[in-house]
């Protein structure tokens, strides 16, 4: 863990690096996902099969990669009513939040005789990529899909890798969440699938969803061809606190970050350096109970750090250059300094909000830009799955007006053409 005082050197050449970004695609990776995504489109399901068999070690024929209606509801039918009901609950908030982030079709009328205007409509088909392996994600399902469906996506489907048994956890959130088809196909193959088509699974608009570095590399390289929601890199919080913070709570809260994986990213900025030291302290005596404490020891060694500054707001500007992905406010009057932060995935304000209420049950989609990019990039919502198409009707009178300016910009673009195609029809108007 690293310790820094932000007027110090070192902390600046920390800040620089951070700077850098989190996306180093290797040129290995890319050549040898070049040739999968070469196969998956000339050779289809053909190329799935034997990519599944190759990277899974499972045998599947194109028949066999949906999920069977039968599977599916065993799976419903598996929840307790607990959690069932849990499921649902986090379903019925997520859609209730990003309903109201829903936007309109609209016109408008100048007087000049020019309506313009915005055509909103909901993305065709949607593909979700949901992990598999030792781990059981059905808050990715969610937290993925019900975006979509609230901007009114009518098409999602589910891809996901088929090693080992199927989550019935997964397919259950994927099912109540309203997912039709789930496709038992992962890696770098299920994306390209998903952006191409094959015989048995369709393309898609738009992809979303988190993976390992195939999974990002691929939907990379896919972009432009299909849309996605973002590249993932590691998981991070950064938590402003001041002297009113509870320790234990600021140090648990980088724990639940750490354990993510050894890669996730956890940093304290605070006023007081009497907090700072007490946070130290309590850390190693929290990680040694944890289940996974082995990967919480080396995320916290590799890529904590606390942070002393000489004021709230000295914070807070640290915090506008980090861009974290998560953001905590843990501070006497969180909301007094809210519209102070500029860059951050999501904003987690007082010392009762932790960033694990916003990754199941808050309401807002937990898929969230990391790696600094949240001062360019917002979390996956409601308009990710909106397309905004302009709308603009010309009467006589606006071309009239309007033609002095058209031949302006068209003399000196050299596009002479642009102009005549408005002066023919001025004469042909005044005729």
């Amino acid at each position: 863990m690293l310790l820094f005082d932000s007027e110090n050197d070192d902390f600046k050449e920390f800040l620089k690096k951070r700077r850098l970004g989190q996306f180093d695609f290797s040129d290995k990776i890319q050549q040898e996902l070049k040739i999968i995504r070469s196969d998956i489109i000339y050779k289809g399901d053909k190329a799935l099969s034997a990519y599944t068999k190759k990277f899974d070690k499972i045998k599947l024929k194109p028949e066999d990669f949906l999920i069977k209606e039968k599977e599916k509801v065993k799976s419903v039918n598996s929840l307790t009513k607990n959690e069932r009901k849990s499921i649902e609950n986090t379903i019925g908030r997520v859609y209730d939040y990003h309903l109201r982030q829903k936007i309109q079709t609209w016109l408008s009328n100048d007087n000049d005789g020019l309506i313009t205007g915005q055509l909103v409509a909901p993305l065709q088909r949607v593909g979700i990529y949901v992990p598999g392996g030792k781990a059981s994600y059905p808050s990715s399902v969610i937290m993925n899909a019900v975006p979509a469906s609230a901007a009114g996506v009518k098409d999602i489907i589910m891809v996901t890798p088929p090693g080992g048994k199927l989550s019935d956890y997964v397919i259950a959130a994927a099912v109540l969440c309203g997912i039709e088809k789930i496709f038992k196909i992962g890696g770098s193959q299920a994306i390209f699938a998903l952006a191409y088509g094959t015989e048995t699974i369709p393309r898609v608009d738009k992809i979303a969803g988190p993976g390992n570095i195939y999974v990002a590399t691929a939907k990379k390289m896919v972009y432009g061809d299909v849309g996605i929601d973002m590249i993932a890199g590691p998981s991070e919080i950064a938590i402003v606190c001041d002297e009113s913070a509870d320790p234990e709570l600021v140090a648990i809260d980088m724990i639940s970050q750490a354990e993510h994986d050894e890669m996730a990213i956890s940093t304290v900025i605070s006023d007081s350096r009497k907090l700072i030291e007490k946070i130290r302290l309590i850390l190693p005596e929290l990680i040694r109970k944890e289940k996974r404490k082995d990967i919480i020891e080396k995320s916290v060694n590799s890529n904590a750090s606390l942070v002393s500054t000489g004021s709230i707001n000295e914070s807070i500007t640290i915090v506008n250059e980090l861009a974290p992905e998560h953001l905590e406010l843990y501070i006497k009057d969180p909301f007094e300094k809210l519209f102070l932060i500029k860059n951050a995935g999501a904003v987690f304000l007082g010392g009762n909000t932790p960033e694990a209420l916003g990754d199941y049950v808050a309401g807002p989609s937990h898929v969230l830009p990391t790696g600094g990019t949240a001062r360019f990039f917002s979390p996956l919502d409601t308009l990710s799955f909106l397309k905004r198409t302009s709308v603009i009707s010309a009467g006589p009178d606006f071309l009239l007006k309007s033609a002095s300016d058209v031949k302006f910009f068209s003399d000196i673009e050299g596009l002479n053409a642009h102009g005549e195609s408005v002066s023919f029809r001025v004469k042909k108007v005044k005729k």
